[in-house]
């Protein structure tokens, strides 16, 4: 793989990444974004990614070198033990026991290398109730009390794709978490493990919504507070185009410019944290909303000092101005797919290579650890590569 002209804020770092889907490998896709080495070990005979699609549509796996081994073969366990000894993280996002079984549970692993971050991602937890119990994305923000606050007030609640439990409660507290013990273990010296379980996260996600819980201002039910769709100037409406606006305006300068914008009088109607008064105002900004075209009130917003921006489809989204003039998609290998974020002033991260089909970099990757080929050719008869 080409190093990148300039290297990222994490370039020197090596992560080996075993197993899992989802928030553990997006969690190293962030890393290998930011310049770190990260080295994934695929099963032999399975990408593992859970999706139906081509490896180089897996954005996920981009920017990272993969092994193919075998781990019900010793030899394999064993060649992964030899580059945990080399390693600075090791991310694994089995369920609880399934390392140790496989004897890489984190007292092997930190007996070989007392300066390793050890990386876990679960859904439940190292321990609880629940710790061994299956479980996906829905399933811990359900338990949180997030899931049940999103959607319309009669119905089911709305499911936010995978984002809030698999990748905001998951893999962007594991790679808080990691990076938290690389910084500890400068003064300490002396690695740990990080126990990062969605249903943590997620929970530490709603702070904020527990805290005006507490204080009584937010209600427990759907569609009834100022940040769920129950405000009427923190709500999406549809255009004549049978297309969507969001309408963000919770100041209230913003809410009378909004109204000024679809010729209506605010005098005319209930104050604006008078939730009584919210639905008459989210019909009368429904019915303006309803009377042009959704690039039509895009042109009738613009330059005006709202929270105002059109829904924009997947399809839509990369070509949008602002997002093509922060760059913030990039095509590889003939994927357009989100570039590397946050952005630095020096250490600039990027997509460091497209993803790699399983196996790719074996003989490469374990070269440049330490093994020799007639060590590599012994791998080899014995199944574990």
């Amino acid at each position: 793989m080409n190093k990148p002209p300039h290297p990222g804020p994490l370039a020197g770092l090596r992560v080996l990444e075993v197993g899992g889907v989802g928030p553990g490998p997006f969690c190293t896709m962030l890393m290998a974004d930011m310049g770190a080495e990260v080295i994934r070990i695929d099963r032999k005979h399975a990408g593992e990614s859970g999706l139906p699609v081509e490896r180089r549509f897996d954005v996920m796996f981009r920017g990272k070198r993969s092994v193919a081994m075998d781990l019900k073969k010793p030899v394999a366990v064993e060649a992964i033990r030899r580059m945990v000894a080399r390693a600075d993280v090791l991310v694994e996002g089995f369920r609880p026991g399934v390392m140790e079984r496989l004897g890489l549970g984190p007292d092997a692993c930190l007996s070989l290398n007392p300066r390793l971050v050890y990386g876990r991602m679960t859904g439940w937890g190292q321990d609880g109730p629940l710790a061994k119990a299956p479980g996906h994305d829905l399933n811990y923000i359900a338990l949180s009390g997030a899931l049940h606050a999103m959607g319309p007030k009669e119905g089911p609640p709305a499911i936010p794709l995978n984002l809030l439990g698999d990748f905001g409660g998951g893999a962007m507290y594991l790679a808080f978490g990691i990076l938290c013990a690389l910084h500890e273990a400068r003064s300490s010296g002396k690695g740990q493990v990080v126990d990062a379980a969605m249903i943590d996260g997620t929970t530490s996600l709603m702070s904020m919504v527990y805290g005006v819980f507490a204080a009584g201002y937010w209600r427990d039910e759907r569609a009834s507070n100022r940040l769920d769709s129950g405000a009427p100037w923190y709500q999406v409406y549809e255009t004549r185009d049978a297309k969507w606006v969001a309408v963000g305006s919770t100041e209230h300068s913003f809410y009378l410019n909004t109204m000024e914008v679809l010729g209506l009088r605010a005098q005319d109607f209930p104050e604006q944290h008078d939730r009584a008064g919210w639905p008459q105002v989210k019909a009368a900004m429904a019915a303006a909303f309803k009377q042009r075209t959704r690039d039509e009130w895009v042109q009738a917003f613009e330059g005006t000092d709202t929270c105002f921006s059109p829904v924009l489809s997947l399809a839509e989204a990369p070509g949008d101005p602002h997002q093509r003039a922060r760059g913030n998609f990039v095509e590889v290998a003939g994927v357009t797919q989100p570039a590397p974020a946050p952005r630095f002033s020096r250490s600039q991260g990027q997509v460091q290579g497209p993803p790699p089909e399983v196996g790719q970099h074996t003989d490469e990757v374990l070269g440049e650890w330490g093994f020799s080929a007639d060590e590599l050719a012994l791998m080899r008869r014995s199944g574990g590569i």
